[in-house]
């Protein structure tokens, strides 16, 4: 595995942890941290941290020797949708689809080594998830991010609101749980409603995420018992018995 699950009380840990590849994703990681994401909506814990696991780096970024097919299914609030708190704890490098994740969660805690990069651009494919920042921090700090390609170091990530606050390295995933246990020790209801109503109202989707996610219920339906048992009904023409799922 190299999505780990782990439950402190209230909080859910995510920890992405492929140290080999400085937790570069490919389909595997995709795939886990998906589960990972609707174990968490569905489960009972109230707010949850994600971080970087035994390597130097949050992430890499995509796994350019087995580049993942649909990157954009680790990314809560895309292929999952995430109505709890997310608070990340990022250190070293943040690239690409980890700053699509850093751009997804509530709050986000950076090790004062972090350095955040967007380089789809230089690498010559982009997923669009990215655009949304544009609408997260001030229009032209967002620009310079996705266009320019150079990585913005913790501090100044800070200044234009890409990270909420810095701390030395080693320290983050502390920072966030401090954090993260405030949001769980307040009312659940009202923690849900703030956040359901800022992403309604405030962070609307940009076109790219509204069709990553009709192609991600799409998909569930492709891969549903429903869909084969219709298609063996038709087949051998009896009435199907569907189950919803």
């Amino acid at each position: 595995m190299t999505v780990r699950y782990e439950t402190l009380g209230d909080i859910a840990h995510v920890v992405i942890d492929r140290p080999e590849t400085h937790n570069a994703f490919d389909d595997a990681m995709v795939e886990q941290l998906r589960a990972a994401w609707l174990r968490f909506e569905s489960g009972p814990e109230r707010v949850a941290v994600v971080s970087g696991g035994r390597s130097r780096h949050f992430t890499v970024g995509a796994d350019l020797k087995h580049m993942p097919s649909d990157v954009w299914r680790g990314v809560p609030g895309v292929s999952v949708k995430v109505t709890k708190p997310i608070v990340a704890a990022i250190q070293g490098y943040a690239v690409g689809v980890g700053m699509a994740l850093v751009q997804a969660v509530d709050v986000c805690v950076a090790a004062d080594d972090a350095q955040l990069l967007y380089s789809e651009p230089k690498v010559g494919l982009a997923y669009g998830l990215i655009s949304g920042l544009a609408v997260r921090i001030p229009h032209k700090f967002a620009m310079e991010v996705m266009l320019r390609g150079r990585p913005v170091p913790a501090a100044r990530a800070e200044r234009i609101g890409l990270v909420n606050e810095v701390v030395p390295a080693g320290t983050q995933v502390e920072a966030a749980m401090r954090i993260a246990a405030d949001i769980a020790a307040a009312a659940p209801l009202v923690i849900r409603w703030l956040k359901e109503s800022v992403d309604a109202q405030v962070l609307p989707d940009s076109p790219t995420v509204h069709a990553l996610r009709t192609m991600s219920r799409v998909r569930e339906m492709m891969d549903s018992h429903d869909f084969a048992e219709g298609r063996s009904a038709f087949v051998e023409r009896r009435t199907p018995s569907f189950r919803g799922d």
